[in-house]
């Protein structure tokens, strides 16, 4: 790659000194790295010839127009389209036609205060300035706005997290939950309870990813983005049989009456639970469920990584604590090698005297 040549996101940028020996940064604006480098000659000759070379300026865009075009560049990219679009929405309502130029460190700040006034969760109001920043990344590569705004964006500090929260459902509230399910919700609510699979995982399943012959679900596309193969047991299998299936539908689970995949089951789920008693019980809470009842069946923690589809054993790690019978029989294999090896000595030790 040519010096003073580099990509963001799919456009190739250019790097040079200015007559005044400042660097500049401008953008092709183009995805192909041949203009990159035509771009970059121009600029050095004229500087060379002593004229200080014109950027392109940027248009004056407002936040509606930026949140408008990422939410289309959304879709189909990104796993939880859906999920993203509710919060950018949020964010429309709240900025409006503000012009991106405008925004700033404070700007962004007063936005975090107004979500934690509003109740939301540390984690719940990090997800929503994350994406705030990803849009200003993008702004800057679709030339909508200077880098100078989105740094002054990405300053916002994150707030700390408290990821302790761990749910879960006893055997009798799993059975009493699944009773007081509407017939639609039902299967959907045995598959989380027995594959600890993401509620979006389920959502958008499709026929041609169930294996019902070997007994696997194959999942390509998680939200860590790798592989993953998840046993079908005998619940699920019957539950899976007993399903509506119609050739012009690929879903596993969709709206009868549509034919359309089921884009939420948030307010079925939630009438489920108060029927069923169950109070403080999100949808998420029955993959706690599950990994929480394989670590107390002894499953090793490294198995349930993988069913999960965690990328490393520290997500895992918060099950662990229902595992203290793997603790005792750690103690006891230190007493069968240990302590008894060293009675044995001191025996043979007595003896010989």
């Amino acid at each position: 790659m040519a010096k003073g040549i580099y990509k963001r996101g799919g456009i190739w940028w250019i790097r040079y000194a200015g007559i005044d020996g400042r660097i500049i940064r401008e953008s092709s604006g183009s995805e192909t790295i041949g203009k990159a480098k035509e771009l970059l000659i121009d600029r050095k000759k004229a500087v060379k010839d002593g004229e200080q070379p014109e950027k392109r300026k940027v248009e004056n865009h407002a936040f509606t127009e930026l949140a408008e075009k990422y939410l289309q560049w959304m879709q189909n990219r990104h796993r939880s389209a859906s999920t993203k679009e509710y919060r950018i929405r949020d964010m429309i309502s709240h900025f409006g036609a503000l012009p991106l130029r405008r925004f700033n460190t404070q700007l962004a700040e007063h936005y975090q205060t107004a979500l934690m006034n509003r109740g939301l969760k540390p984690a719940s109001v990090n997800k929503n300035i994350s994406i705030l920043k990803a849009m200003f990344k993008k702004a800057v590569e679709w030339e909508m706005v200077e880098e100078e705004v989105h740094k002054r964006v990405s300053k916002v500090k994150l707030l700390r997290e408290n990821n302790r929260r761990l749910r879960y459902l006893s055997k009798e509230e799993c059975q009493d939950i699944v009773k007081a399910c509407d017939a639609h919700l039902r299967p959907i609510v045995v598959m989380a309870l027995n594959t600890g699979m993401r509620r979006g995982e389920i959502l958008s399943l499709i026929w041609d990813r169930v294996d019902l012959k070997h007994g696997f679900i194959l999942l390509d596309i998680t939200k860590n983005g790798e592989r993953r193969e998840i046993p079908i047991n005998e619940t699920l299998r019957a539950t899976l049989q007993n399903l509506t299936r119609r050739l012009d539908v690929p879903h596993v689970f969709f709206d009868t009456n549509t034919g359309q995949p089921y884009q939420s089951v948030k307010k079925s789920f939630q009438s489920a639970c108060r029927r069923a008693k169950i109070q403080d019980f999100h949808f998420h809470d029955l993959r706690h469920t599950f990994a929480s009842h394989l670590v107390m069946a002894g499953v090793d923690l490294t198995t349930v990584k993988e069913l999960l589809g965690h990328k490393s054993l520290t997500m895992t790690l918060r099950y662990a604590h229902l595992a203290p019978a793997h603790k005792i029989k750690a103690v006891d294999i230190l007493d069968n090698t240990l302590n008894k090896a060293t009675a044995q000595k001191v025996h043979n030790l007595a003896v010989s005297r």
